[in-house]
């Protein structure tokens, strides 16, 4: 089966680009470069590059042959299943890659900064793209200090899943909206075996488990990852230490060896073993994806999906959440630029291929018009992805020089402090602050 890194892959490729600076700044596209108008007929060979594989990538094979139906002249050439390191490492080299797709929206800012992305605004122009089809926050993780280097393609969105057999056993009616509400029920749905290890989590908050990650709990308090001038505000926002004091709370309340040890016993998370999947984890953190999984790993799983819960003091932020999701641009140095063009346009912009990808992937479309197709599967579990994406108060972590670096840099400390090891919260997070802060001014220079 597919094999998804998503968050913790996602921040772990994309903290290497704190490292890794692509030479050749050219923004490459520049108007002089493009032709007044797109051209009448297509034909040639264009190259995509793209993370899917197995299941996932047969749906965009699917879509691929779409566009090649439509355009007979046209050949793409696909390589499926390349993360972000190894597409970086292929455009600074002058490899051959037209297109290349990625989950990682954390690499648009090293992407867009480095050139390795051209600048698509004089294609937009000229082709009259309606960007008004995406909303702000679609729009904010796809370009890098006003420059678009990137087109949206599907989201992903987080919200809280729960079995609706073990809740129904334990006569719950009704799912929690606050964060104590979430701890409360989780702990009445906890079973321990005889030597007192955990056999049944009602919700595992044991940072690092699957999709359990800063990014994931952010919007429960809004947290703010960057400033205005684009250094960390991680340190200095007010509700950061109110989510980590309860996730801490709630950890020594089952206790950390315990949850540990649960943990680690696991099975994959995107194998037919995921605890959600088997009944060991009542209710969990994932994304709109996990759908398609359960479909296909689990069918009889009887379960539902709400928002996840928000902190004391922010429940006006109910019923929005956390979107990412895939970007896509045009390599520096393509030798196929229209072409590539064309691709990138249609697989962003089309409202039929957008929506035979989110049926196929269980991602949520990224324009208006797909997402209010009626040709859209939508069940009663993806509608709250939905509308968690449509809710104006959805939040997602901004493009920076560093790609995620931040956020692992945040995550590292998370999970010192969730041990008991992370000192005074107040001066862990200033540290934290500096970590990042020192990291974005070695990349960006002086």
């Amino acid at each position: 089966m597919q094999q998804r890194s998503h968050s913790r892959g996602r921040i772990a490729a994309a903290a290497i680009a704190t490292a890794v600076v692509l030479t050749g700044c050219s923004s490459g596209g520049s108007s002089a470069d493009i032709a007044d108008s797109a051209p009448k007929k297509l034909e040639g060979t264009v190259s995509l590059w793209h993370f899917f594989s197995d299941r996932e990538a047969d749906v965009i094979q699917g879509v691929i042959d779409d566009f090649e139906e439509a355009n007979p002249g046209v050949t793409v050439d696909v390589h499926s299943g390349q993360d972000d390191e190894k597409v970086r490492k292929v455009i600074a080299s002058g490899g051959d890659i037209d297109v290349a797709l990625s989950y990682s929206t954390a690499v648009v800012g090293n992407f867009c900064s480095t050139g390795a992305f051209q600048d698509l605004g004089p294609y937009i122009e000229r082709d009259n793209v309606d960007m008004g089809e995406f909303s702000d926050t679609v729009k904010s993780y796809s370009e890098y200090e006003g420059t678009r280097c990137a087109m949206p393609v599907l989201a992903d969105v987080n919200a809280l899943y729960y079995n609706k057999d073990i809740l129904d056993e334990a006569g719950v009616t009704e799912i929690p909206t606050t964060l104590e509400g979430l701890e409360e029920l989780a702990l009445e749905l906890t079973e321990y075996n005889d030597d007192g290890s955990i056999k049944r989590l009602g919700f595992n908050p044991f940072m690092g488990m699957y999709e359990n990650s800063p990014a994931h709990f952010g919007p429960a308090v809004g947290g703010q990852w960057l400033n205005d001038e684009g250094y960390s505000a991680i340190g200095s926002d007010e509700g950061w230490p109110v989510l980590m004091e309860w996730q801490k709370d709630f950890v020594d309340t089952i206790g950390y060896d315990k949850l540990q040890a649960f943990t680690a016993g696991l099975g994959q998370e995107f194998s037919a073993n995921n605890a959600f999947h088997t009944g060991q984890l009542a209710m969990v953190v994932d994304g709109e994806y996990r759908t398609a999984f359960i479909d296909d790993q689990a069918p009889d799983l009887n379960y539902g999906t709400a928002p996840f819960p928000t902190a004391k003091g922010y429940e006006d932020l109910y019923g929005a959440g956390y979107i990412v999701g895939n970007i896509a641009g045009i390599a520096k140095g393509s030798k196929h630029p229209e072409l590539a063009w064309a691709l990138l346009k249609y697989l962003s912009t089309d409202t039929d291929a957008l929506v035979k990808m989110a049926n196929g992937l269980k991602n949520v479309p990224t324009t208006t018009s797909a997402l209010e197709s009626p040709d859209l599967e939508v069940t009663e579990q993806y509608q709250t992805f939905i509308d968690i994406a449509l809710n104006p108060k959805t939040t997602t972590t901004p493009p920076s020089p560093v790609g995620a670096g931040y956020e692992q840099a945040f995550g590292d400390y998370w999970t010192k402090y969730q041990a008991g090891d992370g000192g005074d919260l107040a001066k862990g997070l200033a540290e934290v602050d500096k970590q990042i802060n020192d990291s974005i001014d070695l990349v960006s220079g002086p």
